[in-house]
């Protein structure tokens, strides 16, 4: 007999304003069945790896608190008066985990299926949201500086590299620093992106969360130009993904470049060309 469930997803935000996250975690409610539990990751590496440094420990802490206290809530279910008030897996989870603004947030609205085994459709739902993103030891994968690399050697063969200096662009509800940028009338701030990721998933969520920033961005009061340096995945098998995290930065609001690695000299003559005659 298949049976109705609910299912939340537990989010990790780095941005409130861009709304950039990464799944932690999934908690599966069956009311008929009186079933509710939770699996979250204690694996923080994905979280760093993508966004930023935090804290390893509270984080191991704030997930295993999470589940267990789900998972505690649902051990009490089957012992619930049949003449007591329906509950909503929100309502649940609220108890453990309040909305507000903190980090950690389950998704909303809740997702619903059926299931002959919740156990199993739990497990299966954590691979699916959460495990099939995680980073793996040893997996080969170049990061956002290893691209800089590929650009930086033509730049330097060019002295161009002298030229460039961080620079903040500040919009209403949101800031980013550019690590590189120069000034020709508008800013021109560069920034490595590395897409060489192990699954078709993450290229594709890298490049969403660009142009949520770049969005972000737009109504900032200066005139700037986002020339986005790419670099491309190594497995011939992520060819398409890459090709559609590129449609997909061509969504991206004001002005824009894309460039790929395999363009780095033509790049880097173009940029020596525009400085040299800037500076004259």
């Amino acid at each position: 007999m298949r049976t109705p469930y609910t299912f939340s997803v537990l989010r990790y935000i780095h941005d409130a304003v861009t709304q950039e996250f990464i799944n932690i975690g999934v908690a599966v409610y069956s009311q008929q069945a009186g079933f509710l539990r939770a699996i979250c990751t204690a694996h923080y590496s994905r979280v760093t790896h993508t966004f930023t440094k935090i804290d390893g420990n509270r984080f191991r802490q704030l997930t295993r608190y999470v589940q267990s206290e789900i998972n505690a809530i649902g051990e009490t279910l089957p012992d619930m008066l049949p003449f007591e008030p329906v509950r909503t897996i929100d309502q649940l989870l609220n108890r453990v985990l309040p909305p507000d603004d903190s980090s950690i947030q389950f998704s909303n609205p809740p997702g619903a299926g059926l299931s002959t085994d919740l156990d199993k459709t739990l497990s299966e739902l954590f691979d699916r949201y959460v495990e099939r993103y995680a980073v793996r030891p040893g997996a080969a994968r170049r990061d956002d500086e290893d691209v800089w690399r590929v650009f930086r050697a033509p730049l330097e063969r060019r002295h161009v590299t002298t030229h460039l200096a961080p620079k903040r662009i500040m919009a209403s509800s949101y800031d980013y620093e550019f690590e590189r940028a120069w000034k020709n009338r508008i800013w021109h701030v560069y920034e490595p992106v590395s897409f060489d990721m192990m699954d078709a998933g993450s290229i594709l969520e890298k490049a969403n969360r660009w142009v949520g920033r770049a969005t972000s961005l737009n109504d900032s009061s200066e005139s700037f130009k986002i020339h986005m340096l790419l670099g491309e995945p190594q497995d011939e098998r992520l060819r398409s993904a890459f090709e559609k995290a590129q449609n997909i930065l061509n969504k991206m609001p004001g002005q824009k470049e894309l460039v790929r690695e395999t363009e780095a000299d033509a790049f880097a003559d173009e940029l020596a060309r525009e400085i040299g005659e800037h500076v004259e």
